[in-house]
């Protein structure tokens, strides 16, 4: 069976788009190990958990950042199937807006570093082409829905 994990890809957006036209950011974090890759906050589910408190609460735990200080976006959910460490994997993602701009964000140890990044950029760090290919999803939703 599978490894089930949830996360949320944590988006901003810039009042003022910048010179790139980079109006959103997403919330990318580098992990501690391995290959320090960079992700949204993700994990485990826990016993008894839903998929959506999972991701919530590894925010939380990841980042920092609260249940409150977030807007989950409806209608993007995206499941990622990918072989982690010679196991199967499945990641359920939802899109998330933080509700103030300059919402600080606290590095769990699991994570020696964070970035707000536009889509570009994003794609840059993201090493793995699922990743890729969601933050593209997530990025052509949050452009084509007024939310």
């Amino acid at each position: 069976m599978a490894l089930r994990a949830c996360g949320l890809i944590i988006f901003r957006r810039c009042l003022i788009p910048k010179m790139d036209n980079a109006a959103i950011e997403f919330l990318l974090l580098q992990a501690s190990d391995g290959i320090h890759h960079w992700t949204p906050p993700k994990g485990h589910v826990e016993p008894g958990e839903s998929d959506l408190e999972t991701a919530l609460r590894e925010a939380q735990e990841e980042a920092g950042i609260e249940a409150g200080q977030l807007t989950i976006i409806e209608g993007f959910r995206r499941e990622l199937n990918y072989v982690a460490r010679e196991k199967p994997k499945t990641v359920i993602y939802w899109l998330a807006e933080v509700k103030d701009y300059d919402v600080e964000v606290r590095l769990s140890h699991e994570h020696q570093a964070f970035r707000w990044l536009g889509l570009r950029e994003a794609c840059q760090l993201a090493q793995f082409k699922e990743m890729k290919a969601v933050l593209q999803e997530g990025h052509q939703f949050l452009c084509s829905t007024v939310v």
